[in-house]
């Protein structure tokens, strides 16, 4: 959307004498680098093969696939059955059911600030308000606690959490998601936790899933295929109902599922291919993935460093980083939007500005493209803030 309402002009009028870099696509899959384990394709074939889910599903999800999702994720501490999970059209469909099934119309709910869009797209729709808590940079993109709580009134109806995050790149330690469970129990407030990028943690850094750290707190955990398995156009996700104290058993977990009847369930194929996927995919085939990932994280990261005027925040999961401008240092441009707009015109690298995350004077970077195309990048980025940048 960013792409077409704001960069359609100087993508065309662009510098044609260089081939167009697009740092600003998070799909894994969009220049080869990265593509799903054998296993996984081949579970889809042997269910399209078998021929016996071409039909409707359930609406919540094929119950083999929901009890398999279930054994999957769940902790000693903390078991999950079938009917703690809800299947749903990727997880940007999870989101959807979950902030539908909390909300009414005049309500809020707090989102991260720099956050992933599609937060703010749909509450809009649904007429509600969202408030941003500030992440701050300088402590690697932690939420910052005191200006979360001051958000919230009688209005706040759910807290949005993304570990790790888009745009940020940032894994919260479990003392850090603790306190934030802590405000969300001192407000009464329940939690959707936005975990797409679920174990997606380098080399050193320790993922903590936040349902399993709740004590009371009632959490929906929204995940999906899309980014660890590499297949975000196969669109099937998940909710996980996290309930101790069965708070969400009245109305909650059975409004989850009645909204699940508008959609009429994910494609019924990748469901069922989903219990070999999550049983048979080896272990090394995510760690070569979050290697590659963390390889082009330190790549970038120390290439941006000499960029005048530009703080690249070394990212510690997922794959995205942010970079930080000085833009009162590049007095040509009026803010993060100028500068990108005129790094495409004369450089052909295209960066997600920071207004697509309500994040000024910064840029997002997607990692998922090889190694040759992102020091290209770079050095092209190197040569066009020595042009633009004033001490």
């Amino acid at each position: 959307m960013c792409e077409e309402v704001h960069f359609k002009d100087v993508l065309e009028r662009r510098n044609k004498d260089l081939d167009l870099i697009k740092l600003s696509v998070g799909c894994p899959c969009v220049y080869g680098l990265f593509s799903p384990h054998p296993v996984v394709t081949e579970a889809v074939k042997k269910v399209l093969d078998e021929g016996k889910y071409n039909g409707y599903g359930p609406s919540n999800g094929l119950l083999v696939t929901r009890t398999a999702l279930a054994e999957y994720f769940s902790t000693e501490d903390t078991p999950l059955t079938a009917e703690d999970v809800v299947m749903a059209t990727s997880a940007a469909g999870a989101l959807e059911l979950s902030i539908t099934v909390f909300t009414n119309p005049g309500q809020n709910i707090l989102v991260p600030k720099p956050g992933f869009a599609i937060f703010r797209c749909l509450a809009f729709a649904r007429g509600v308000e969202c408030k941003m808590y500030p992440l701050l940079p300088e402590r690697s993109w932690e939420v910052d606690l005191e200006a979360m709580e001051k958000l919230i009134d009688h209005n706040t109806a759910a807290i949005v959490v993304n570990n790790p995050s888009n745009p940020c790149g940032s894994n919260y330690s479990r003392k850090h998601l603790e306190e934030i469970l802590a405000v969300a129990e001192r407000h009464h407030i329940p939690i959707i936790a936005d975990e797409i990028y679920h174990g997606m943690v380098y080399e050193g850094q320790v993922y903590h899933p936040l349902g399993p750290l709740s004590k009371s707190v009632p959490i929906l955990t929204c995940g999906g295929m899309s980014k660890r398995f590499v297949v975000p156009g196969w669109r099937v996700g998940w909710i996980l109902i996290h309930d101790k104290k069965n708070a969400f058993k009245a109305e909650i977990t059975p409004g989850i599922k009645r909204l699940a009847m508008k959609l009429l369930g994910p494609n019924t194929l990748v469901q069922a291919a989903l219990p070999d996927i999550l049983r048979n995919t080896p272990p090394s085939f995510f760690q070569n993935t979050l290697r590659t990932l963390e390889s082009s994280a330190k790549q970038c990261y120390t290439e941006l460093l000499d960029a005048p005027g530009l703080h690249p925040v070394m990212p510690a999961a997922s794959m995205y980083m942010m970079v930080t401008i000085d833009i009162e240092h590049f007095p040509e441009f009026k803010d993060e939007i100028d500068f990108t707009k005129q790094l495409v015109l004369e450089q052909s690298v295209f960066c997600l500005p920071g207004m697509a995350f309500r994040y000024p004077n910064c840029f997002r970077i997607a990692l998922v493209m090889p190694k040759e195309k992102i020091q290209e990048a770079c050095t092209r980025m190197k040569n066009f803030c020595s042009k633009h940048y004033k001490a």
